[in-house]
This record gives C-alpha cells, sequence and structure tokens, in this order.
C-alpha cells in the first residue's frame, strides 16, 4: 500500500463525500478511530466535531489521555458523559450477543443526538477490513457496522457513516497514523475493542465490575508492555472460585489473562512470555485486588478461539 496515496485520496473522498457540510467523528482513542480523526481533520477542518464518548468502559485514565494527545494535533476534542445511559442499556444482561446489541444502541443513540445537536450529518468511523469481514463470517457482531446487520444510519440516527478504513487492516491503520504524525501513544497502542471493558466481562456489566476488570488490565498491560503483544489483557469470569483470606475459605473473582501475538487480528497465537512474568501479574492482581483469589492465563489460539472474549 502506498501510505501517502492512500491518505491523499481518503482525504479528497472524506471532502467530497461530505462537500460544504459538517461531520461529526467518533473518536475511542484507539489507533483506528484517532486515524480517522485527523484524517477528516484534515479534509474538513474546522466544519468536523470531534467527540469522545466516555461510557465509562474505557481503561484507566483514557478519556483524559485522548484529549491531551489529540490537544498536541491541534484537534479539540468534547467529551460527552454517557456513563448512566450505558450502564443502564446494560443492565440485567449477561448473554453476549444481547451486551453487545445493547452496546451498539446505546453508542449510536448517543452519537445520533450529537449528529442532531451539531446538525452535522455525517459520522466519521473507524471500521478496519477485519471489522467486516468477521461480520460478515457472522463470527462477530461489530458495534461499528450498521449496514453489515441490516440497519439503515440515515433512517434510524439521522446520518451517513463514513468509514475511511474499511478497506485495510490494523498494521496499515498503523502506518498510515504514523505518517499522519500521531504520536507513538496512539500509534503503538493496542487494539482495543468498540465496547471497550464490556467485552471483557463474562455476565452482567456493572459500575464495579469494570472498575475490577480496568485494574487488573492496568497490571497486564504493565507487565507485558516489554515483551510489545498484539494484544494483552484481563478478563473477568462470571463466577468465583474458593480462596483463602484471613485464614478462611473465602469466595473471589478469578481473573483470566489473554495476551496474543498477531499481525492483521484474523489469526492470533498467544504470546510465549516467560512463567516469571505470569506468576508475577498473578502475584500483583492478587495482592492489589484482594477480591481476586484466582488467576489464569489463556492458550488458546485464534481459531477456534476470537481474541476477545466477547
Amino acid at each position: 500500500m502506498d501510505v501517502r496515496q492512500f491518505i491523499a485520496s481518503q482525504v479528497e473522498e472524506i471532502r467530497n463525500t461530505v462537500a460544504g457540510g459538517t461531520a461529526i467523528s467518533a473518536l475511542s482513542g484507539g489507533v483506528d478511530s484517532a486515524t480517522c480523526t485527523v484524517l477528516a481533520h484534515e479534509a474538513l477542518g474546522p466544519r468536523l466535531t470531534s467527540v469522545f464518548i466516555d461510557h465509562g468502559l474505557m481503561r484507566a485514565g483514557e478519556p483524559r489521555q485522548v484529549v491531551d494527545a489529540f490537544a498536541g494535533l491541534g484537534i479539540k476534542v468534547d467529551v460527552v458523559d454517557k456513563r448512566e445511559e450505558f450502564f443502564a442499556a446494560l443492565e440485567g444482561r449477561t448473554d453476549p450477543e444481547d451486551k453487545r446489541k445493547a452496546f451498539r444502541y446505546a453508542f449510536y443513540s448517543a452519537f445520533g443526538r450529537e449528529v442532531l445537536k451539531s446538525k452535522a450529518r455525517f459520522l466519521i468511523q473507524g471500521t478496519i477490513a477485519a471489522d467486516i469481514i468477521e461480520t460478515q463470517k457472522g463470527l462477530k457482531t461489530q458495534h461499528n457496522i450498521l449496514e453489515q446487520i441490516g440497519i439503515d444510519p440515515q433512517e434510524g440516527f439521522g446520518f451517513k457513516v463514513i468509514e475511511p478504513l474499511k478497506e485495510i487492516f490494523k498494521h496499515e491503520v498503523r502506518e498510515v497514523a504514523k505518517a499522519l504524525g500521531l504520536p507513538e501513544s496512539i500509534t503503538g497502542r493496542m487494539p482495543f475493542p468498540g465496547p471497550a471493558l464490556a467485552t471483557r466481562i463474562i455476565g452482567e456489566v456493572t459500575p464495579e465490575r469494570v472498575d475490577l476488570v480496568r485494574r487488573a488490565t492496568t497490571i497486564v498491560e504493565e507487565a507485558v508492555a516489554p515483551f510489545k503483544p498484539f494484544q494483552a489483557f484481563a478478563v473477568l469470569l462470571g463466577d468465583k472460585g474458593t480462596g483463602i483470606a484471613g485464614g478462611g475459605r473465602a469466595f473471589g473473582h478469578i481473573i483470566i489473562i489473554r495476551s496474543v501475538e498477531s499481525r492483521d487480528a484474523m489469526t492470533a497465537e498467544p504470546s510465549p512470555l516467560p512463567f516469571e512474568v505470569l506468576a508475577g501479574m498473578a502475584g500483583r492482581i492478587t495482592a492489589e485486588i484482594p477480591e481476586v483469589t484466582r488467576v489464569a492465563y489463556e492458550l488458546t489460539a485464534k481459531p477456534p478461539a476470537t481474541i476477545e472474549y466477547i
């Protein structure tokens, strides 16, 4: 792929599609949405509004990190607090597909209102080729593939979706992001799913359970950073395991550590992390999060598993 040619063609396409109108960029902080935002900013300048929906499911400190990173690029980001709305949408839901659909509807409803408020009629979004392929194959319901799942965004939410990256894969997105001048904190960031930490919680998604998996994820990311895996994170299971607390029997949460190597997210292999690193993560998680009594490392490749749990 000729990166410079790709950038020029996408900037021109965005400019022609939006014409004299305005657009909103759905910014999540990941490299996909960040790259789309910069492409759209180059195409539209002040006619682009960049919006970060704070749904309460991001990693520690992520909203502020995103705002600061884009401020450095001269792009203002509006943070919209929708935490109560998203947790209400997810309340009581335990089925994986049901949770993804609930998140998807909450996401587009929230952005639909922002689009109407701004009077924009276009939503710039970071869908990549892997998202479309996996949706078409029925491997998962991606929250950002409306037409693939039979929803007309214009009719249902009042806007048209523009997806500048829909024909390229993650490693190519990173090349484009670097060429656009995005900082290493974004270009080197591990992939993070649209439904965020909700994909890493088996069972009901509550603020308390999100906080627990968020703390475990911070520990995992810090521990594996020297090894630079494609993706690494913590997963909170839905049941509890027997443990020992205060000299007596206790039931605590179970955390799964997942770390994989991949190029395009279509296939993946478990990271061959040293045992001392795995043991160190388990020790930190149980010491710093006493509600957890068991930690395990997953060894399943993709396929047969997916990278994310939900």
